[in-house]
């Protein structure tokens, strides 16, 4: 993390209110005249039922004090000698220690293992599988966030199908089921609980390569609010940017559907409402319930929907730099909806009038014009930097960003094409 983020996101004294009201119900009603998803003037309705439809979700578990399920959980699916993946500030935090405990009431030792950084690194995740296969672990149960989930993922693929993790990197490359995933969610933004996704940094190439698959979508997701409040700012702020991408890009996506138009619009509500609540008053549990169920919804979304552009470039910024995701999104999104919104404002004005920032009148550019700033400013409210120079992003990188950018699975969902030229005008603008 560059000095200049970690003295603004860290330092407090940014304002965290977002300009477009405080917390309220989970999901308040739109606006007057509003059109919500499903309603008979939802544009979108003439497409219900025209497309094959299919939804992958784990099994849920939600609630405060729900962590003990994850045991319970581990147990059901077999397990005598889990491993468990968690990070070093998880340990410190003590949720390890009490799943630990959880576990010793079931009658069940798991292998410790924490050996890993942010944007888990592919030696990382091999250093992982020989712990797992040295001690004859058969389930695996993370606790962390999306980089400890992530790992975790890969630690199964390996167990599965052998080989380099990098092999994998692409669509269903991953043939063999995996061993039985369990996983409790430290942070609330990066969906990897609910997701066919794994994101594994590339340390050769420097850039972060996408493995998605149906197996890798978790057995069990067991999310305890409680675990968010020891989030630093930062991370707090980082990964509800992640979720509200996660929201937005799902909705826009070329694979959206109407199961997934709903829990992304519930998703981009809660984190406008919450995120904010979550910085000023850190031990609020309402806000932090409503901050979990918007990653799962934004989670969802986005595992059934895939993504978009913010990603796609997301990926490519943070493994060269090593950035925090999140951080990341919330710099690009405003400037990929601009992009995106010159061939079909019509989602994003949907997304607008939803959130009352624009009204139903407001004709579709102008609606996702408005969007987009509203995203900016709230981005700028909880800290995160104006442009990709201050993360560390230099002009010498961005053709070789442009040009991975456009070969990241997330673009081929992107409701607008790009060219290379394009591709670094658009990080260009975005500098």
């Amino acid at each position: 993390m560059s000095r200049t983020l970690e003295r603004r996101m860290l330092s407090g004294s940014h304002s965290v209110r977002p300009a477009w009201g405080g917390r309220g119900d989970a999901v308040a009603r739109p606006e007057s005249g509003a059109t919500a998803v499903g309603t008979r003037d939802d544009p979108r309705r003439a497409d219900c039922g025209a497309r094959l439809l299919k939804f992958h979700a784990p099994e849920i578990v939600f609630g405060i004090d729900s962590m003990a399920e994850a045991a319970h959980a581990a147990l059901r699916l077999g397990a005598l000698r889990p491993m468990l993946v968690t990070d070093p500030g998880l340990i410190e935090a003590g949720w390890a220690d009490e799943m630990v405990g959880h576990l010793a009431e079931q009658g069940i030792q798991a292998r410790l293992w924490h050996d890993l950084t942010p944007n888990p690194k592919d030696h990382e995740i091999a250093a992982g599988f020989d712990t797992y296969a040295e001690h004859g672990c058969d389930v695996l149960l993370a606790v962390g966030g999306g980089s400890v989930i992530d790992a975790a993922k890969g630690v199964a693929i390996l167990a599965a199908n052998g080989g380099d993790i990098l092999d994998y990197e692409g669509v269903d490359k991953a043939e063999m089921p995996i061993p039985p995933l369990v996983v409790v969610p430290s942070t609330s933004g990066t969906g990897a609980d609910v997701s066919q996704f794994c994101i594994v940094t590339d340390t050769t190439r420097n850039t972060k390569i996408t493995i998605l698959g149906r197996a890798l979508v978790p057995d069990i997701t067991v999310i305890d609010p409680r675990l968010l409040t020891t989030m630093p700012d930062w991370l707090n702020a980082a990964t509800g940017l992640d979720a509200l991408t996660h929201g937005i890009e799902a909705f826009v996506s070329l694979g959206h559907n109407q199961l997934t138009d709903h829990h992304a619009l519930r998703a981009v509500q809660m984190v406008t409402d919450n995120l904010a609540d979550t910085l000023e008053r850190p031990a609020d549990m309402p806000a932090r319930v409503l901050m979990a169920q918007a990653a799962l919804e934004a989670g969802l979304a986005f595992t059934n929907a895939i993504l978009g552009a913010a990603h796609a470039m997301s990926h490519q910024v943070g493994g060269l730099l090593d950035l925090p995701h999140g951080v990341v999104n919330g710099v690009l999104l405003p400037h990929v909806i601009r992009f995106n919104a010159e061939a079909d404002p019509e989602p994003y004005k949907s997304i607008a009038t939803f959130l009352g920032v624009a009204d139903p009148g407001t004709p579709a550019a102008e609606a996702a014009l408005a969007l987009a700033d509203r995203i900016d400013r709230l981005a700028r409210d909880v800290g995160v930097p104006r442009g990709l120079a201050q993360l560390g992003v230099s002009e010498d990188d961005l053709p070789r960003l442009a040009k991975t950018a456009l070969a990241d699975a997330c673009m081929s969902t992107n409701p607008r094409s790009a060219d290379e030229l394009q591709m670094q005008a658009l990080f260009q603008a975005a500098m």
